[in-house]
């Protein structure tokens, strides 16, 4: 941990971190999926969505509020792609995923559908709003290393802005709002796509992040640029 907050680049020690930490934790959720109606009708289709998330052409035919206009045009805005993910995380797959089977697909899955995250939460790419979907996302697949790794960005940040930020605040309320909502990797990512944003948000019970905008607000009103804040490492989602 001490290296990744020396260096935010540094995304090895990710990897490193979560394989630590997390102990059985990735096989009892790829379990509980499989032993739910939703996740066993996914696994028997085992769609591979980065060829679908990437085709923009028939999600911007969708209409406008809807939730696949949401996600190309904040994929669009930041620059990013579904299989810039895989191509992140292949670069440090262990060996012991070098096999092609269920548990690989939903680990896949995973991945895949982080940027979706971002959507549907409301939390940003800055480094606040990853730690705070870090939190988020511990709450629908836990995972120890996930989880403390958001603490730990959450508490550097803690050190660069205003104490009225209350920025563990965001940590929490990404906890809460995750343990809240429904389980978004047993989605039919497709037919979401087709749903309009809120309806979707309101279906799935997802909160609006109140603390994570608020922080934003009075980091802005002093004069801090969102995505210069704190120490998270933005390829962090390929190891999530």
């Amino acid at each position: 941990m001490k290296r990744l907050i020396a260096d935010k680049e540094d995304t090895e020690q990710v990897f490193h971190i979560i394989e630590a930490l997390n102990g059985r934790s990735f096989e009892k959720n790829f379990h509980a999926f499989v032993e739910s109606p939703k996740g066993q009708e996914l696994l028997a289709k085992r769609e591979f969505l980065p060829p679908v998330l990437d085709d923009h052409e028939w999600i911007r035919k969708l209409p406008e509020g809807t939730v696949g206009r949401a996600y190309i045009e904040f994929m669009e805005r930041e620059g990013l792609t579904a299989q810039g993910l895989v191509d992140e995380s292949e670069k440090f797959r262990g060996a012991v995923r070098d096999f092609d089977d269920d548990m690989l697909w939903y680990g896949n899955r995973l991945r895949d559908t982080h940027d979706l995250f971002h959507v549907l939460s409301g939390y940003g790419r800055d480094a606040l709003g990853e730690a705070s979907l870090l939190a988020f996302t511990y709450s629908q697949t836990p995972g120890l290393g996930v989880i403390f790794i958001s603490f730990m960005g959450t508490r550097q940040i803690m050190k660069s802005v205003p104490k009225s930020a209350r920025v563990m605040d965001c940590f929490h309320e990404g906890k809460r709002n995750g343990a809240i909502a429904s389980k978004i990797v047993q989605e039919d990512i497709v037919a979401l796509m087709h749903e309009p944003l809120e309806t979707a948000r309101k279906r799935l019970r997802i909160e609006k992040p109140v603390a994570y905008l608020k922080a934003l607000e009075i980091c802005a009103h002093r004069g801090l640029v969102a995505d210069k804040i704190g120490l998270v490492p933005n390829q962090i989602q390929a190891a999530a």
